[in-house]
Formats: structure tokens, C-alpha cells, sequence
């Protein structure tokens, strides 16, 4: 997925949008993207994607440092070669917290992916628990993150799912207070037990994605660079593993 958009992922927003009960807030969020990214293989077939999502975060739980839960539900369309087009929808939930004046960030949550309309003996629905660390160190940010299935889809069985990325914030490249910039790596490996009925051509595969970041009046542009190690034959004979570049732009309201 793209680095901006949800999952494919998938993070409650953190930002209070509108006010929610229990002193809780609501965010939502569309995305459109010229592709749908994940874990550097298209699932759209290479074709454009509109991708909402909804949030919901309560109130901190302590005085201390910043604990809050979330649920959320994330969308896009979807193309895949054995079943065509179709969409997907993701339901999430979690528990993030920010410390040491916010520079400190952790999240644990869980992410169910699901594809309506899909052949059910293809059992394409599944699972992630997801885990992940960052840290804040003002001219750049980085994080780790960690997501495991004990049956990923298509009943591929377990699988790992492990990314590191940093963003690196742009303040010289700002016009004024209605601009910033930042860019931004990831560099990522997933493995699956049984990566065949995944579509893998082995076990695991490494995915990198590379892009620069505008905000500009309430408006993210996304332009990135993703490449994955599968070549064409062992993506099912389809470029939708080997490079590109993706073009996307996001509204938070």
C-alpha cells in the first residue's frame, strides 16, 4: 500500500476530527491512488483505486502519557487475477499510546481483512496481529512494524510480515504555512508457510517503496516508487510486482 494510504493499512487515526461519546473523537479519510499497493504487489491489477475509511479513538486513558483505543474500517477496490474485480474491506482495532512528549510511539491492534462477493472456497479472508514500535528524533522519524497470521489468505497458513520505514520532513521546501514536505523509505519482507496457494514463487520476498509527501491546504500528494524482488514469471506471469510509480492524493476530514 502506499505509505499514506490504510491497508491494505492500516493505522487509527491519530489527529481528533470530530467529538465522539466517552470524551472519544471520529475521523474519516479518501484516498484515490493510481494504484493499490500491498506489500509492494498491486491488487488492483495496476489500475487506479478509491480507497475510505472511517475511525473511531477514545480518550486517553491516563493522565501519565497518551493511551487511547481505536476501531476503524479501511476500502478499496480490488482486481485479482483469479477472481477479478471486486473490493475489499478491512475491519481494525487497537491500542496506540505516545510518550516522551510524544516522541515515543506504540501500537498493538489487529486487522481483519475481508473480500465480499469473493468465492468462498478461495478463502481469501484473514487475519494480522500487528505490533509496532517508533520513535520521533525531530529531523527524521522511523519506525518498525511487525504483523503475523496464523492462516494468511487463501489458507497460505502462517505468515510474518516484517517493515521498517523513516520519514524525513522537507521545512526548507515549505511556500508558506499551507505547505510541507516530507519523503519517506520502507523497506519490507513477508514470508508464508505455504506460499503457493499465497501466489508466492517461495517462501518470502522482499518490497521497497520510496516517496515524497505534500500537504498542501488540507490535501495529501503522494508520488512513490515500490518495487518487490518477485520477478514476472513467479508474479503468475503479471507485472503486478515489478516496479512503478504511483501517484495519490488524500483528504482527511
Amino acid at each position: 500500500m502506499l505509505w499514506m494510504a490504510c491497508c491494505g493499512g492500516q493505522a487509527a487515526a491519530d489527529d481528533k476530527k470530530w467529538h465522539g461519546p466517552f470524551g472519544g473523537a471520529f475521523s474519516a479519510s479518501i484516498s484515490a491512488v493510481t494504484d493499490y499497493s500491498f506489500a509492494g504487489i498491486s491488487q488492483t491489477n495496476r489500475q487506479p483505486a478509491i480507497q475510505p475509511s472511517f475511525h473511531y479513538r477514545t480518550g486517553s486513558f491516563t493522565n501519565q502519557f497518551d493511551l487511547w483505543a481505536y476501531v476503524g474500517l479501511w476500502g478499496s477496490n480490488i482486481e485479482f487475477p483469479s477472481s477479478g474485480k471486486g473490493i475489499e474491506i478491512d475491519y481494525m482495532t487497537g491500542l496506540k499510546a505516545r510518550a516522551f512528549e510524544k516522541r515515543l510511539s506504540v501500537e498493538l491492534g489487529y486487522v481483519r481483512y475481508t473480500y465480499p462477493g469473493s468465492p468462498a472456497e478461495l478463502q481469501y479472508d484473514y487475519g494480522d496481529f500487528i505490533a509496532t514500535l517508533g520513535w520521533d528524533f525531530d529531523i527524521f522519524q522511523i519506525n518498525g512494524r511487525i504483523r503475523y497470521s496464523p492462516n494468511s489468505f487463501g489458507n497460505s497458513g502462517m505468515a510474518w510480515n516484517k517493515r521498517v520505514q523513516a520519514s524525513v520532513p522537507l521545512p526548507f521546501l515549505s511556500f508558506n504555512e499551507n505547505f510541507s514536505f516530507k519523503v519517506y523509505g520502507t523497506l519490507g519482507n513477508q514470508w508464508v508457510d505455504n506460499f503457493m496457494n499465497y501466489g508466492l514463487p517461495s517462501n518470502d520476498y522482499w518490497y521497497w517503496q520510496t516517496g515524497l509527501v505534500m500537504t498542501a491546504y488540507g490535501l495529501d500528494f503522494t508520488v512513490a516508487y515500490t518495487d518487490t524482488s518477485i520477478d514476472y514469471a513467479g508474479c503468475g506471469f503479471t507485472p503486478n510486482c515489478e516496479s512503478r510509480v504511483i501517484f495519490g492524493v488524500t483528504k482527511v476530514f
